[in-house]
Formats: structure tokens, C-alpha cells, sequence
């Protein structure tokens, strides 16, 4: 896949929003990778095993990076404004130029329930539209993720249906919501 958007591959995009840095992750984030992804709480609703070892965020980090290379994903990581530490991530697991991109978010629990994930949305659906140039931004929720809908839900996003068995994880398969926001949404 190419990318016309020099800006893209330069330099890592970073944003930000009234509280939040998103910020490139980077291999000093790897103990709050850990952090978030040993959490039971964050994982229940994520097909990501819950992480019994630092060294096993490495992965993930790795793919974080990988992605935004190959121009792929990519994935930020959400600090406080100011802080360097991540307390979550979000970013687009996948996305095609001027078609549609997949988005993806976790936070650390001790910070849900402040608004933090919608603001970390709204700047990604942002740079999506006006940067990545898509059309379309899709959301697959795991049925029972409450939180995860109504915090779309109250950003626009519709729900579409549900995808029968569209996740496969740990050999077994996932009923996923699928959720959508269109760049000129009609009613």
C-alpha cells in the first residue's frame, strides 16, 4: 500500500485534545503496556490475552510500530496532557486511504468513566477524516461491552448488526457489534 501523504511517514502524527497527548509509543511505554494488558478489566472485552509478564507487552509494541511502518495502523498512545505516561491506547488497527479504517481504544481502569476515551476518539475520527482522508470509520464491539457503545453511541456512531462469529480468538469464536461513522453521516 502507498501512502501520498508525505506528512504520514515522516514523522509520527501526534494530537492532542483539551487533557490528552496522543503520542507515538515508544519502547519506554513497555511497563504501561503492561500495565494496561495485565489488567482483567481491560482485556475482558479485547482479543488480547491477559499479559502475565512485562516482557510479554513487547509484542504489542512491536505491532504498534510495525503497523505505522508499513502504513498499515496505526496507534497512539494516550498520556495526560503534559505526562509521558500512557494510560491507554487508540489508533486505527487498519485503514485504506480515501475508503475506511478500523478503530481500536483501551484504557487502564483507574481512569475510566472520565470522558478520557471519547476525547481520545473524537482526535483520532478527526485526524481519520481530515488526514487519512477515509470516508468511513468502523468500531467492532464485543456484545456486553457497555461502555464501549455508549461511548460510541454518544460520539454518532450508529450501530449496523451484528457479526456472527466474526472474531476468532483463543479457538473460539466471537459475536462482534459493528459500529460506523461516515464523514458526511445522513440520518
Amino acid at each position: 500500500m502507498t501512502n501520498n501523504n508525505p506528512d504520514l511517514l515522516t514523522a509520527f502524527p501526534l494530537l492532542s485534545s483539551e487533557r490528552l497527548d496522543l503520542i507515538e509509543i515508544n519502547q519506554e511505554h513497555l511497563t504501561d503496556l503492561f500495565k494496561l494488558y495485565s489488567d482483567e478489566n481491560v482485556t475482558e472485552f479485547y482479543n488480547i490475552k491477559t499479559l502475565k509478564e512485562e516482557t510479554e507487552a513487547q509484542k504489542y509494541l512491536d505491532l504498534f510500530m510495525s503497523q505505522f511502518l508499513i502504513e498499515m495502523g496505526i496507534r497512539w498512545g494516550i498520556a495526560l496532557k503534559g505526562k509521558t505516561e500512557i494510560i491507554g491506547t487508540i489508533g486505527f488497527n487498519n485503514y485504506t486511504r480515501n475508503h475506511r479504517a478500523n478503530i481500536g481504544y483501551d484504557l487502564q481502569k483507574d481512569y475510566w468513566n472520565n470522558g478520557y476515551v471519547k476525547e481520545a476518539i473524537m482526535a483520532v475520527v478527526k485526524f481519520g477524516f481530515e488526514k487519512l482522508e477515509v470516508n468511513r470509520i468502523e468500531a467492532e464491539v464485543m456484545p456486553g461491552n457497555i461502555y464501549s457503545e455508549k461511548a460510541l453511541n454518544s460520539l454518532g456512531f450508529k450501530k449496523e448488526g451484528l457479526l456472527r462469529d466474526w472474531m476468532i480468538w483463543n479457538e473460539k469464536h466471537y459475536d462482534m457489534n459493528m459500529y460506523s461513522l461516515l464523514i458526511n453521516a445522513k440520518e
